[in-house]
């Protein structure tokens, strides 16, 4: 039994260890390395598309007002907000930020 100890003892790292705190950096920086490219830069390069639309936005265009669901075409546009023909004569003033793009009538 002493002697499975003592051999277990050699086995582990001795926690005073030059180089144990390095590896373990690296593997922080690894996986922030990974974190980036996997989910905070294809997030960024999503928001910099929807801004890009979003101030490109002119009249006849076709957009989705936030997550309500609810389609409609653009009838006027200002510097923050639009003007959206929703039905008929059914108009609606909202903020630029809150329009996506319609992309039903996309062909697949």
């Amino acid at each position: 039994m002493k002697t499975l100890f003592l051999l277990l003892q050699a086995q582990a790292p001795a926690q005073g260890q030059p180089g144990g705190g390095a590896s373990m950096w690296i593997l922080l920086l690894l996986m922030f390395v990974v974190m980036y490219f996997f989910m905070i830069r294809p997030q960024r390069k999503q928001q910099k598309e929807l801004e890009a639309f979003q101030n490109a936005l002119k009249k006849g265009d076709k957009v989705i007002i936030g997550n309500s669901g609810i389609f409609g075409e653009i009838v006027e546009v200002d510097d923050r907000t639009a003007l959206v023909r929703v039905d008929g004569d059914t108009k609606l003033r909202v903020a630029k930020q809150v329009l996506t793009r319609d992309t039903s009538d996309i062909q697949k």
